[in-house]
């Protein structure tokens, strides 16, 4: 079995048991996350992605089976890491390790940034939908099963086509700026979720049976030997589908990161898991945060700006560690100059 199999199926049997143990231990009675629980979680998993970085600063290069200068070469070569080797074997390596911690790290910022622009529409989706916050933690858990598996998909297609077709890079770089500007532009507008008429409940009514009664938190009831589905399992779905759209925006910034399809595995997936935390810990307050729109409209095109020039900045000695101040400075800003200019309350007269 290769090194990539085996670090990654360990990565994926720690997930499923930290799920598992999730499930088990919030979902069984269906009460709503208490705020102390919430930041309890979201400390857990920063802790485990923290911890994972560390594991690649001391033991990354276990990653792609590392051991000398001819597979290093071989390997920032194939995935374009910012690494200068030298004939010192051991100092190559550590510098290695030392690059791939930090596009880890910066690809874990970038994605868990983005990841809050999705709390601004599960809020919304959840209040539309009429879920009482007792299910909350239920559907999220299933969702982000879901989520992990779709984004396992995109990204490792994601790098078959970028490792095929470079250009492609400069179209995700685009793509990206444009997203960003189009955020900007559309940042005060009040969005809104028709149940009803929503797309994705059209396509679900037409192959399911749907009721409209919550049924004490289940997602199938059988009523006279019918099964039907329920709303919480109609605004699952409409998670899933919002996942979708927002991984075709958050999996391309992340390839401007880093090219190695498992750090962006890694780094994405430990961003998803904390989402769920990260959401009860800011649904009650997340729009005092209500610049924050405004800097991921600007880390959205910083993220494709660099994807478009990335070969003028490498000659100009722009590295990942530059990437990693400048993403961290937007988003403190963003946050910072929210809090000190709070959004000013609409009255009706």
């Amino acid at each position: 079995m290769s090194h990539e199999l085996m670090f990654f199926g360990g990565f994926i049997i720690f997930i499923i048991l930290m799920l598992a143990i999730d499930l088990g231990l919030f979902s069984k009675n269906d009460k709503p996350i208490t705020l102390k629980a919430a930041a309890i979680m979201s400390l857990i998993w920063v802790l485990f992605a923290l911890g994972f970085g560390a594991i690649l600063y001391f033991w990354g290069n276990e990653l792609h089976n590392v051991h000398d200068l001819a597979r290093l070469k071989e390997v920032v070569a194939k995935h374009l890491h910012d690494v200068k080797i030298t004939d010192d074997v051991v100092a190559s390596i550590q510098a290695y390790n030392k690059n791939l911690t930090l596009e880890y790290l910066t690809g874990y910022v970038v994605e868990y940034a983005l990841s809050v622009d999705n709390i601004f529409v599960m809020v919304l989706l959840f209040s539309s939908f009429g879920i009482p916050e007792k299910y909350y933690h239920k559907v999220l858990v299933w969702g982000i099963i879901g989520a992990i598996l779709m984004r396992c998909i995109f990204i490792f297609v994601g790098a078959a086509l970028i490792a095929k077709f470079g250009w492609i890079l400069y179209v995700f770089g685009a793509f990206l700026v444009y997203t960003g500007i189009m955020m900007y532009i559309n940042r005060n507008q009040e969005e809104e979720v028709d149940p009803q008429n929503h797309a994705v409940v059209k396509f679900a009514s037409k192959y399911f049976k749907v009721t409209h009664k919550l049924e004490s938190g289940k997602f199938f009831v059988i009523e006279n030997g019918v099964k039907y589905v329920t709303p919480l399992f109609l605004v699952l779905l409409v998670i899933e589908f919002t996942d979708l759209i927002f991984a075709v925006d958050s999996i391309p910034a992340i390839f401007s990161v880093t090219k190695d399809p498992y750090i962006v595995f890694f780094s994405n997936i430990f961003a998803v898991l904390g989402l769920r935390s990260m959401f009860f810990l800011l649904v009650n307050i997340i729009d005092k945060f209500h610049l924050l729109k405004v800097g991921l409209a600007f880390l959205l095109v910083f993220i494709g700006a660099k994807m478009l020039l990335h070969s003028y900045l490498k000659e100009w000695g722009f590295t990942t560690s530059h990437s990693l101040i400048i993403i961290v400075a937007i988003l403190a800003i963003s946050v910072i100059a929210s809090l000190v200019f709070p959004k000013k309350a609409n009255y009706e007269s």
